[in-house]
C-alpha cells in the first residue's frame, strides 16, 4: 500500500513530495471531522505530550516505548513549535493518525489541541 511506504519514508526523516503532503492532510482532516471529540482509550497506553517538534527524540520514544500498533499511544498536544525538526514531526503524527485511523489502533492525536 502507498501509505506504508510514506510512513516508511517519513520514519526516515525522508521528504514526502507536495502532493502526498496534501493527501496526507486531506485524509488527516477527514478522520479528525468525522471522529467525536471524546473517545475512550484501550489500556495499556503511553500518554505523550509537548514533543515542541523534537522528531529525533520522538523516535526515541517510538524506539523505547514499541512502535504501533503494539503499543497504545496517546498523543495530547504541543506537536510543533520550538524544534527544528517541526514539518517533519507534524508529518509523521498526520502519517501516523491516517496509517491508523481507528481509536485504540496503535495511537491517536487528541484532536483538541492539534494546530499548526
Amino acid at each position: 500500500m502507498e501509505l506504508d511506504q510514506w510512513v516508511e519514508q517519513v520514519n526516515e526523516c525522508k521528504q514526502l513530495n507536495e502532493n502526498q503532503v496534501r493527501t496526507l492532510c486531506e485524509k488527516a482532516k477527514e478522520i479528525l471531522t468525522k471522529g467525536p471529540n471524546v473517545q475512550k482509550v484501550r489500556c495499556l497506553v503511553t500518554v505523550c505530550g509537548d514533543v515542541h517538534g523534537q522528531f529525533h527524540d520522538l523516535m526515541e520514544l517510538f524506539r523505547n516505548g514499541g512502535k504501533s500498533p503494539d503499543t497504545n499511544y496517546l498523543f495530547m498536544g504541543d506537536y510543533v513549535d520550538r524544534g527544528y525538526y517541526s514539518v517533519e514531526t507534524v508529518r509523521l503524527l498526520v502519517a501516523l493518525k491516517v496509517h491508523y485511523p481507528e481509536p485504540g489502533g496503535g495511537w491517536d492525536l487528541n484532536p483538541g489541541v492539534l494546530y499548526y
